[in-house]
This record gives structure tokens, sequence and C-alpha cells, in this order.
């Protein structure tokens, strides 16, 4: 089977540096010798059939599981090589192709998120420990796409950034009654509370993150205006002034984006608006990746916007912005995946060996596809009446500048720490 790996290898890497060890003491180089410089061990003939067979989903698998290593280089200087030989899509072989069609025609089957299969899916990731996350999010454990403003900016910056561009676009006036759909440990929820004196309700299907969202908000004395709910989105009936929903959607499933923006405009008063942030795919409706739903996020879809657009307009609301972020999250991830590698030794110890290379694949495969493939985010707003919104854009710059003087009044900013000491880099306190 080595021999149909090195076919795809030698015509797939034509610059860059890759030299292969194969399991019958063979070694073969392709490229033309340029950077990056890559060394790929096998260690098992298994391994080579079933990454030649099926790479998006064995390659992860067999990192995960040892079969191969890297004497030179790492997974994501692995990936950085391929995709860019490959461009935003790989080529494939017939049998990966028909393989792609096949996830495609199941996709409905992997994506029927009932309430219940919902629940159980978000518990699978989400409910990992808490310990875990602190090891490579920022202090506000904001874990969904940063915004940097500029390149300079550190990861904390660009996640405050981050809320304060959502809350610009979302014009909230102190009382108004905000939900926000999928709310993690709570940080864009209480931004809205405390800074802008909204009356915030958050939902997560997270145990961890319902837990953790109550006691900052109690420890924070917002509890009597941000209170979180173990609550699926579609059992609320009350009527919300703005919505917010931040790396939610991805877990929606495309069978669901009907009832979810059908929803959306039960919940949303006449003259309220919404912000839907979400990671996008940039070209065609595809299927997930088989690596992320089998051992990352199950139940999970990345949608193309022509799967989203028509389901806006069909539950009756108006689109009236669109902004497309394009490497504001390849940022992300990296920020993320170098600090969890600098606190790796912190993960083996909560799980093992196997845990840290299947969550390295998950960074490493992530940033690549934001970076080099067609991975971006989206934000749409939202409203039942055109007129909800103002004119034009200016006011969005407006309020950010607005916020950043109430932020400087309200935080104590203090000086940041190594960067690799996730837990000292306080932006504020």
């Amino acid at each position: 089977m080595s021999g149909m790996l090195h076919s795809v290898l030698n015509k797939l890497i034509l610059s860059g540096d890759l030299k292969v060890h194969y399991t019958n003491n063979r070694i073969e180089t392709y490229g033309n010798g340029s950077p990056p410089h890559v060394v790929l061990a096998f260690h098992t003939k298994a391994a080579e059939r079933a990454i030649a067979l099926d790479p998006e989903l064995k390659l992860g698998e067999c990192f995960m599981d040892g079969e191969i290593s890297f004497p030179v280089g790492d997974i994501y200087s692995f990936l950085q090589l391929v995709f860019e030989n490959t461009g935003a899509t790989a080529a494939k072989e017939p049998w990966m192709r028909a393989l792609a069609k096949l996830r495609k025609i199941f996709r409905p089957l992997q994506q029927m998120n009932t309430l219940s299969r919902s629940s159980k899916n978000v518990q699978r990731h989400y409910d990992l420990s808490g310990d875990l996350y602190d090891l490579f999010l920022d202090p506000d454990k904001q874990y969904s796409c940063a915004y940097f403003e500029t390149p300079q900016s550190s990861l904390a910056e660009a996640q405050l950034a981050k809320k304060r561009h959502i809350a610009a676009k979302l014009q909230i006036h102190p009382d108004d009654k905000l939900l926000d759909i999928g709310c993690g440990w709570g940080g864009l929820g209480l931004y809205f509370a405390e800074l802008l004196d909204a009356d915030v309700t958050g939902v997560t299907l997270s145990q961890e993150q319902f837990q953790i969202a109550n006691q900052r908000a109690k420890a924070q004395g917002l509890h009597h205006q941000a209170r979180f709910l173990l609550q699926d989105y579609r059992q609320l009936d009350q009527q919300f002034d703005r919505i917010s929903s931040v790396g939610m959607f991805e877990h929606v499933g495309v069978t669901h984006y009907a009832e979810f923006f059908q929803q959306v405009a039960r919940l949303l008063k006449p003259d309220g608006s919404m912000v839907l942030h979400s990671i996008g795919r940039s070209d065609e409706p595809s299927s997930t990746n088989p690596f992320i739903r089998k051992y990352i996020f199950p139940g999970g879809y990345i949608p193309a916007l022509s799967e989203v657009l028509p389901h806006i307009e069909q539950a009756g609301l108006v689109i009236t912005d669109i902004e497309i972020l394009r490497l504001h999250y390849a940022e992300t991830l990296k920020a993320w995946r170098e600090t969890f590698m600098a606190n790796r030794d912190k993960a083996k110890a909560l799980y093992d060996e196997r845990f840290c290379r299947m969550w390295e694949f998950y960074l490493a495969g992530s940033e690549s596809a934001f970076r080099w493939q067609n991975m971006m985010v989206f934000q749409i707003q939202l409203a039942h009446r055109q007129q909800a919104i103002p004119l034009t854009r200016n006011y969005i710059e407006q309020e950010e500048k607005r916020l950043k003087k109430l932020e400087t009044r309200r935080y104590k900013f203090v000086a940041k720490q190594p960067a690799n000491e996730n837990t000292s880099e306080r932006l504020f306190c």
C-alpha cells in the first residue's frame, strides 16, 4: 500500500520538502526542497494503507494513536505543506471523491439534532474538564473567533474587541432584554450586563458552562441582571429586544436551520435585532470533516451561506448586514494551539497522551482550514424591520469608540505577563 501512497504524494507535493519513512525501510522525498521541511515516519503498515485510502479521517486517527510521527516538523507544518500545494481543495483520487459523496448523502442523519441528542452532543465537548479550557483560552474563556484589530493584538485584547464589535452592531440600551443563544461560560452576556446595563438571559446545554457562568455572574454582583439557563433555545417562549448567538449555530445542523430561524423570529421583538456569529465555508455545501465529527463536534456542521440565507428569508426576517471575517479565526486558533502546546504536560496530566495528540490535531487542522482552505466566519445581522438598523454602517465604528471609553472607566487594566502563562495574562480585573 506504500506504493499507492507514494503515487498520491508524488502528484500532490510539488513544492516544499517532505521526506517519508515507510515501514519497508524505503525513504522517499517529495517537493522541490523549499521550506517547510517535514519528515513523516510511518510505524505500521496499517497506517500507510488507511491514510492512502481515507486521509480525511485516518490521518488524524493515526496521529492520535501514535502510528505516525514527525522526526522533523510537526502535524501543523505537515498540514501547511499539503494545503499550500493543494490550495483550498485537496486533490482527491476517485475513491476519495466517492467517500466525500457518500458522507454528504448521510449528512442529514448525522445532523438530526433533537433536544436530547443536542444535549448529548454538547456534553461530549463542552463538559470536558474546565481546567483543560483554562490551558489555552483567554482569561474570559471566549471559545470562538476573536477580532484582531491590529496584528499586534493579544488574544485577550482580540476577544474583548470581538465582544465590543458584536455589542456595537446590536445597539444595546440600558434595560434591554437580551438573549444569548449558546452563552458559553458567560463572558459575552456579562459584558452586555456590566458595561451596557442590559437584562441578559443566556442559554447553554453544557452543565459545566451553566455552573461557571452563574458563578461568575454572582461573583461580579450581576446575578440579578444576568442569568444563565441550562435550556435549549427551542424551549424559550418570551420575547427579547436583542439576540446574540456566537459559536453555537455550528451545532444546529443543516436539517434544523428552518426551525432555528423560525424560533428566532418568534423570540425577537418587532423592533429588535440579532447578530449571528458562526463559522461558515466560502465554497459550496459539503459535509463535516469526519475526524471532527467523530472525535470533536458530533452533530456539528459548517454551512455555506447559500444554505443559511433561504431559511432567514422563509422565516420572514430581514438581513440588514453581513460581514465576513477571513483570517481572524486562523489567528485565534494559532494562539490557542501555541498556548496549548506550551501547556501540553498539564493537559496530559488531566487526560493522557492520546487525548493530547487528538487535541493537537484538532487545533492544527482547524487553523489550517481557516488559513489555507475554505473556512471563514460570518456575522449576519437580522431584524423584522429594515428601519430597526441605521441607514449606514458608520454607527458601528462610533459605538465601538464609545464602548472603548466605557471599558477604560469600568475595567482596571494591568500589564500582561508572559504570553504562555495563560491564566495570568489578565487584560482587566
